[in-house]
């Protein structure tokens, strides 16, 4: 009997930077790695996060045998509690496991969605899960992050190994490189395929160490005058410990602002990732009785994202800490692709209040935490495997990813790119993509799960484009003929005054639309909506050459 095929489904993370989550199958039972978040759009009015679509394991939740978090950051662990939540109502939900930090952080995930009854299991580098048919190994990796790690799931069929984000830091801060003799073992063995990090395929040689940025934000420091606000990814804990050290040689205090900046410090510190004295720590509510040159201020929000400690400070939102002329604002962070346009906003922002600031391209303070094409070659002479999928990144990076393969001597036939929603199939025949799946987007407004093509987005893109006309007209229930004049609101339209002058043409269009609806015998309040926002739309777009929404109302007396 021929052994079943290793099926590989990213649902998530490939033609995009974000909501990576990748559902390894094999002899019908499922392991999940990842479940991740990616933020909005411009576009994208009003959402607050974007995550995988589930539905393909809905219903399906017995057939996980479990979940695997690489690590910590929201683009791999965000989408977790949603996941759980959509799919574990009425069922047992499977098991997560993850190293010990990650773990805790999704313990506080899951506990503020009060996901309690479900077993959450930390796991240490070498030590193998036997989960089903998989058997299911976390390998230490260096990142912006701790604890870190590599998924190697092995079954019949072979050992897949999904690299999560990583980088070959020689010094890291916590002085845990990545277990290359483990890489290389598994390269030995026999690797069937390697579905790697591909970030930053498009930057040559090797990525800086995250030790060197120290130094530099000592530097950065020296010299300011007024106050100093660090904005950072809030899992960036060894670039917290480096701005806690840069503040103590400087003399002075640090306040953490931003609810996951103080939880994740906590939780960092609680595991021994990071030491900050009491002594220097302050809270927002005392900063007035500091000095300015006394005060570091460690915050989120270096991606720009709307509802940020730092975005607030920047538009007088923050109802702690107000910016002013002399703060210095240090970004340690360079923006994921996609939020450029929010963080220029941003700094923008800072510029017009008076702040000095400070980023990567005034100075050497970040180190991005994937590796560079050396180092994605590393990875590829290391493993050794016999099929490569390039995995987290868009279209551009996966493709020069696979050109990094077969620049290292894997044949063209066996490198897959590939996307959301296209499986690749494994089994002693060979390798081939299968059939697609659904793998579009769920979005999250509030509290809510929605469909991204729910009409309410639709709407919301009209009316911040071009706003809405409100018509209302009144007729005779006797004879549909109308008995008022209708009454005409605009909101948000562009030209208002040429929306003025249109008032009285289209007071004359709902009247010959009234009588002609009438004159036809149509009395239904529906059918005649339809007729007035057909005849109102042709009209506004004629003379103001826009789209606004018109919303036509009809009142039968």
């Amino acid at each position: 009997m021929a052994k079943p095929k290793m099926r590989i489904l990213p649902l998530g993370g490939l033609g995009e930077i974000g909501k990576n989550m990748t559902v390894l199958e094999y002899d019908g039972r499922i392991l999940v790695v990842d479940c991740g978040v990616r933020f909005p759009t411009a576009e994208m009015v009003g959402i607050d996060l974007v995550l995988p679509d589930f539905g393909y394991l809905r219903g399906r939740i017995d057939d996980i045998e479990g979940i695997v978090i690489t690590h910590g950051h929201e683009d791999h662990i965000g989408g977790l509690p949603w996941m759980l939540r959509e799919l574990g109502e009425g069922a047992d939900l499977p098991p997560v496991f993850g190293a010990p930090l990650t773990m805790a952080m999704a313990r506080s995930k899951l506990d503020e969605h009060k996901i309690r009854e479900i077993e959450i299991e930390d796991v240490g580098p070498g030590e193998v899960l036997e989960l089903g048919p998989f058997d299911v190994e976390l390998i230490g990796m260096t990142h912006s992050i701790p604890d870190a790690t590599a998924v190697a799931v092995t079954t019949d069929a072979g050992t897949v190994l999904i690299t999560g984000d990583y980088k070959f830091d020689q010094t890291p801060v916590d002085g845990r490189t990545a277990d290359l003799a483990r890489l290389a073992r598994l390269g030995d063995e026999g690797l069937l395929v390697l579905f790697g990090d591909s970030t930053n395929a498009d930057r040559d040689g090797y990525s800086d160490s995250e030790a060197g940025v120290g130094p530099h934000l000592e530097a950065a420091f020296h010299g300011c005058k007024g106050r100093i606000i660090v904005t950072s990814f809030a899992s960036n804990i060894h670039r917290v410990q480096q701005v806690v050290d840069a503040a103590q040689a400087e003399g002075r205090k640090v306040c953490l602002v931003g609810r996951s900046m103080r939880k994740n410090v906590n939780i960092g510190r609680s595991l021994g990732h990071i030491d900050i004295p009491e002594s220097i720590l302050v809270k927002p509510r005392d900063l007035d009785n500091l000095r300015d040159d006394e005060i570091v201020i460690i915050s989120t929000g270096s991606q720009g994202e709307p509802l940020s400690a730092l975005r607030r400070m920047a538009f007088g939102d923050h109802r702690e800490v107000e910016l002013k002329k002399g703060d210095t604002v240090v970004f340690s962070a360079t923006p994921v692709p996609g939020n450029e346009r929010a963080v220029n906003e941003t700094i923008d922002r800072l510029y017009q209040l008076g702040c000095d600031v400070i980023t990567p391209r005034d100075a050497p303070i970040h180190a991005s935490g994937h590796g560079y094409r050396e180092e994605l070659k590393l990875m590829l002479n290391l493993t050794r495997p016999q099929y490569v999928m390039p995995a987290h990144g868009d279209t551009q990076r996966l493709e020069l990813h696979g050109e990094l393969a077969e620049a290292v001597g894997i044949e063209p036939e066996r490198i897959f790119l590939g996307r959301n929603g296209l499986p690749l199939e494994v089994g002693p025949d060979g390798a081939a993509f299968g059939e697609d799946v659904d793998a579009g987007m769920i979005f999250v407004d509030g509290v809510e799960l929605g469909d991204p093509n729910d009409a309410a987005l639709r709407d919301r893109k009209m009316l911040s484009g071009d706003g809405i006309f409100i018509v209302v007209a009144t007729i005779s229930e006797a004879d549909g003929q109308p008995v008022a004049d209708p009454e005409i609101i605009f909101r948000g339209v562009p030209f208002p005054d040429e929306a003025e002058k249109l008032l009285d043409e289209l007071d004359r269009e709902v009247e010959r639309t009234l009588k002609r609806a009438a004159k036809e015998g149509n009395r239904e309040p529906d059918v005649i909506q339809r007729m007035l926002h057909d005849d109102l739309a042709e009209l506004v777009y004629k003379r103001l050459r826009r789209r606004p929404m018109v919303l036509p109302v009809v009142i039968e007396v």
